[in-house]
Protein backbone atom coordinates (compact mmCIF):
# COMPACT_ATOMS: atom_id res chain seq x y z
CA UNK A 1 0.00 0.00 0.00
CA UNK A 2 2.75 2.43 1.12
CA UNK A 3 4.14 2.09 -2.54
CA UNK A 4 1.00 2.65 -4.25
CA UNK A 5 1.18 6.19 -2.39
CA UNK A 6 4.41 6.69 -2.54
CA UNK A 7 4.05 6.18 -6.61
CA UNK A 8 0.90 8.79 -6.89
CA UNK A 9 2.91 11.46 -5.01
CA UNK A 10 6.05 11.40 -7.28
CA UNK A 11 3.15 11.45 -10.40
CA UNK A 12 1.39 14.47 -8.83
CA UNK A 13 4.48 16.14 -8.23
CA UNK A 14 6.17 14.77 -11.78
CA UNK A 15 2.51 16.80 -13.06
CA UNK A 16 2.99 19.59 -10.89
CA UNK A 17 6.68 20.29 -12.12
CA UNK A 18 5.75 19.67 -16.07
CA UNK A 19 2.31 22.27 -16.08
CA UNK A 20 4.16 25.27 -16.88
CA UNK A 21 6.03 23.90 -19.92
CA UNK A 22 4.00 24.89 -23.10
CA UNK A 23 5.61 21.78 -24.52
CA UNK A 24 3.59 18.96 -25.01
CA UNK A 25 0.15 20.76 -26.42
CA UNK A 26 -2.11 19.06 -29.19
CA UNK A 27 0.07 21.02 -31.72
CA UNK A 28 3.44 22.66 -32.24
CA UNK A 29 3.59 25.90 -33.58
CA UNK A 30 7.37 26.10 -34.75
CA UNK A 31 8.63 29.44 -35.01
CA UNK A 32 9.50 31.30 -38.16
CA UNK A 33 11.96 33.62 -36.94
CA UNK A 34 14.86 33.50 -34.71
CA UNK A 35 13.62 32.87 -31.14
CA UNK A 36 15.15 32.81 -28.44
CA UNK A 37 11.95 33.13 -26.43
CA UNK A 38 11.43 29.16 -27.16
CA UNK A 39 14.18 28.11 -24.69
CA UNK A 40 13.00 26.78 -21.64
CA UNK A 41 14.85 25.59 -18.50
CA UNK A 42 14.16 23.22 -15.84
CA UNK A 43 15.49 22.99 -12.15
CA UNK A 44 18.51 20.63 -12.26
CA UNK A 45 18.09 17.96 -9.54
CA UNK A 46 21.53 17.28 -9.10
CA UNK A 47 23.87 20.95 -9.03
CA UNK A 48 26.58 19.55 -6.64
CA UNK A 49 27.50 16.80 -9.03
CA UNK A 50 29.38 17.77 -12.56
CA UNK A 51 27.62 15.81 -15.36
CA UNK A 52 28.04 15.95 -19.03
CA UNK A 53 25.08 16.60 -21.31
CA UNK A 54 25.49 16.67 -25.22
CA UNK A 55 22.73 17.57 -27.59
CA UNK A 56 23.40 16.63 -31.28
CA UNK A 57 21.10 18.23 -33.71
CA UNK A 58 21.79 16.67 -37.02
CA UNK A 59 19.70 18.83 -39.01
CA UNK A 60 20.28 22.64 -38.75
CA UNK A 61 19.92 24.89 -40.77
CA UNK A 62 20.08 29.11 -41.69
CA UNK A 63 20.53 31.28 -44.54
CA UNK A 64 23.34 32.92 -45.81
CA UNK A 65 22.97 36.58 -44.74
CA UNK A 66 24.44 37.76 -48.25
CA UNK A 67 22.76 35.24 -50.86
CA UNK A 68 20.04 34.06 -48.58
CA UNK A 69 20.46 30.20 -49.55
CA UNK A 70 19.95 27.53 -46.83
CA UNK A 71 23.21 26.78 -45.35
CA UNK A 72 22.98 23.23 -43.33
CA UNK A 73 24.99 21.35 -40.14
CA UNK A 74 25.30 19.22 -37.39
CA UNK A 75 25.45 21.14 -33.88
CA UNK A 76 26.95 19.86 -30.79
CA UNK A 77 26.28 21.06 -27.76
CA UNK A 78 28.41 19.94 -24.29
CA UNK A 79 27.42 21.45 -21.01
CA UNK A 80 27.93 20.82 -17.58
CA UNK A 81 24.84 22.09 -15.61
CA UNK A 82 24.70 24.14 -12.92
CA UNK A 83 20.99 25.24 -10.85
CA UNK A 84 19.12 24.75 -14.87
CA UNK A 85 18.69 22.75 -17.59
CA UNK A 86 17.84 23.57 -21.19
CA UNK A 87 14.21 21.38 -22.02
CA UNK A 88 15.20 19.22 -25.20
CA UNK A 89 11.56 20.48 -27.22
CA UNK A 90 12.54 23.93 -26.46
CA UNK A 91 15.83 23.46 -27.88
CA UNK A 92 14.68 21.70 -30.75
CA UNK A 93 12.15 24.51 -31.36
CA UNK A 94 14.74 27.34 -30.67
CA UNK A 95 17.26 25.26 -33.35
CA UNK A 96 14.40 25.32 -35.83
CA UNK A 97 14.28 28.89 -35.47
CA UNK A 98 17.33 29.63 -37.54
CA UNK A 99 15.87 28.06 -40.72
CA UNK A 100 14.75 31.80 -41.67
CA UNK A 101 17.55 33.86 -39.88
CA UNK A 102 20.26 35.04 -41.97
CA UNK A 103 23.47 35.23 -39.88
CA UNK A 104 27.17 33.13 -40.82
CA UNK A 105 27.80 30.11 -39.28
CA UNK A 106 30.24 31.72 -36.91
CA UNK A 107 27.81 34.14 -35.79
CA UNK A 108 24.87 31.38 -35.48
CA UNK A 109 27.60 29.16 -33.19
CA UNK A 110 28.38 32.18 -30.94
CA UNK A 111 24.43 33.04 -30.73
CA UNK A 112 23.20 29.76 -29.35
CA UNK A 113 26.34 29.23 -26.63
CA UNK A 114 25.12 32.99 -25.48
CA UNK A 115 21.41 32.02 -25.47
CA UNK A 116 22.34 29.01 -23.51
CA UNK A 117 24.21 30.63 -21.22
CA UNK A 118 21.97 33.28 -20.90
CA UNK A 119 19.12 30.73 -19.74
CA UNK A 120 20.62 28.62 -17.75
CA UNK A 121 23.67 30.13 -16.66
CA UNK A 122 25.87 26.50 -16.74
CA UNK A 123 29.02 25.89 -15.18
CA UNK A 124 30.60 24.90 -18.65
CA UNK A 125 29.35 24.81 -22.31
CA UNK A 126 30.46 24.40 -26.08
CA UNK A 127 28.75 24.62 -29.10
CA UNK A 128 30.17 22.96 -32.25
CA UNK A 129 29.09 23.51 -35.35
CA UNK A 130 29.96 21.52 -38.43
CA UNK A 131 28.84 22.88 -41.21
CA UNK A 132 28.52 21.15 -44.86
CA UNK A 133 31.26 22.58 -47.13
CA UNK A 134 29.25 25.84 -49.93
CA UNK A 135 31.75 26.12 -53.01
CA UNK A 136 34.19 24.02 -51.69
CA UNK A 137 34.87 25.23 -48.40
CA UNK A 138 33.23 23.62 -44.61
CA UNK A 139 33.09 25.68 -41.93
CA UNK A 140 33.52 24.22 -38.22
CA UNK A 141 32.73 27.25 -35.52
CA UNK A 142 33.22 26.85 -32.20
CA UNK A 143 32.41 28.86 -28.95
CA UNK A 144 32.48 28.15 -25.21
CA UNK A 145 31.71 29.43 -22.11
CA UNK A 146 33.00 28.70 -18.13
CA UNK A 147 31.95 30.32 -14.61
CA UNK A 148 34.64 32.06 -13.45
CA UNK A 149 35.47 29.33 -11.32
CA UNK A 150 39.30 27.84 -11.74
CA UNK A 151 37.68 24.21 -12.32
CA UNK A 152 35.65 25.48 -14.94
CA UNK A 153 38.33 28.19 -16.81
CA UNK A 154 40.40 25.02 -16.83
CA UNK A 155 38.36 23.07 -18.66
CA UNK A 156 37.18 25.96 -20.84
CA UNK A 157 40.89 26.19 -21.74
CA UNK A 158 42.37 23.20 -22.25
CA UNK A 159 38.77 22.11 -25.03
CA UNK A 160 39.76 25.55 -26.56
CA UNK A 161 43.31 24.69 -26.94
CA UNK A 162 43.10 21.68 -27.79
CA UNK A 163 39.89 22.03 -30.32
CA UNK A 164 40.05 20.42 -33.27
CA UNK A 165 37.23 19.94 -36.20
CA UNK A 166 35.67 16.86 -35.15
CA UNK A 167 37.55 16.97 -31.47
CA UNK A 168 34.26 17.28 -29.75
CA UNK A 169 31.35 15.86 -32.11
CA UNK A 170 31.30 12.29 -32.60
CA UNK A 171 31.04 9.74 -35.59
CA UNK A 172 27.24 9.64 -37.10
CA UNK A 173 27.49 5.74 -37.07
CA UNK A 174 27.00 6.05 -33.04
CA UNK A 175 23.90 8.50 -33.78
CA UNK A 176 21.76 6.12 -35.96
Amino acid sequence: MATKKKSKTKTNTRSKELKSFKLGEAETNYPSSYSPQSLEAFDNKNPGSDAWTTFVCTEFTSLCPKTSQPDFARIYINYIADKKMVESKSLKLYLFSFRNHGDFHEDCIQKICNDLVFLMKPKFIEVVGEFTPRGGIAIYPYASYAKRVKKYQMIKDHRFMNYSPGKYSMDLSKIY
